[in-house]
């Protein structure tokens, strides 16, 4: 049961030819996430075969233009196609304001209902079906936040020939067993879920850090990620723009993502000023081998560990 991440814009600021404005779409079996919503995203769900129907959930990084202007036409595109799924959409504080002042100003109806959720504080936002997604403040010019998507560890390998040679023949007991619950053989013998299943698997874990400049609480927040994808702003030689103006360089990116023990870095964000990003990924992997340039419509799984 693998997750899926696809990319449906990776620009920064400004779109280009090849490069849509910010928006990342995670899938898995029964939902799907998604983190910043820029112009242009109802072509880009399209495209990419990204359900305007399907439960979601919505999580807006910071509230600068090229992140979260895609929302108004998103909700009406959604209403348009007759969604009736609950759509529910995080972010910081003044995300509620800005979507009131939309609707009424446009006057749109829905046929759905959306609730709204500012962010106030670093740690769990929400939780749904073994997933949790946790928050911490980022680094940039306005308030905004970086996301961590984290599946909950599964129930180790039920191994049978233990249940048997305690007595337990293949029955509902099994299943007891694999969900958590202790039971009482026939003989009285009390057989816990260690006795007869491995440890427990770990989850996989997604950071998306939305534009920030690094900080000192990133490399807890993202420690053993299995994917980073990381504001990349700007190249190497541009570190003093960088700085100033709230985002990274590969480099930087790339000394995040070592540091946390991550596994793989995508480096996103890019700005218009490169036609080829080439120099970007180039910078990365001299700090961290296993980073990749995010493109439009890039799709990585990460299948179920073991």
């Amino acid at each position: 049961m693998s997750i899926q991440v696809v990319f449906l814009g990776t620009s920064g600021s400004v779109p280009t030819l090849k490069r849509s404005l910010p928006c990342v779409v995670v899938h898995a079996p029964r939902i799907q996430w998604m983190f910043d919503c820029g112009e242009n995203v109802q072509h880009q769900m399209m495209a990419a075969g990204v359900s305007f129907h399907r439960r979601m959930k919505i999580f807006i990084s910071h509230l600068h233009g090229d992140h979260v202007l895609g929302l108004p036409g998103l909700l009406q595109t959604m209403a348009l196609m007759g969604r009736r799924e609950t759509l529910q959409i995080y972010g910081p504080i003044g995300l509620r304001d800005f979507l009131v002042c939309v609707r009424e100003t446009l006057n749109f109806g829905l046929t759905y209902t959306v609730e709204i959720n500012e962010i106030r504080s670093e740690g769990i936002v929400c939780t749904q079906e073994g997933y949790q997604l946790c928050a911490v403040r980022s680094n940039h010019s306005v308030e905004g936040y970086c996301f961590a998507l984290v599946e909950q560890p599964r129930p180790g390998r039920f191994y049978p020939d233990r249940a048997l040679s305690y007595g337990i023949p293949a029955s509902a007991l099994w299943s007891k067993l694999q969900h958590g619950q202790e039971i009482t053989t026939a003989r009285g013998v009390i057989v816990k879920p260690s006795d007869v299943m491995g440890p427990l698997r770990p989850g996989r874990k997604i950071i998306y850090t939305g534009d920030t400049k690094p900080f000192a609480n990133f490399v807890e927040f993202a420690k053993d990620a299995d994917l980073i994808i990381h504001d990349t702003t700007f190249d190497d030689a541009l570190k003093d723009k960088a700085e100033t103006d709230g985002h990274s360089t590969p480099s930087q990116a790339a000394t995040q993502a070592k540091d946390a023990q991550a596994k793989c870095l995508v480096l996103s964000h890019i700005s218009a000023r490169y036609s080829d990003a080439g120099l970007l990924l180039e910078q990365a992997k001299k700090v961290f081998p296993n980073s990749i340039l995010a493109e439009d419509y890039l799709i990585l799984e990460l299948p179920l560990k073991e």
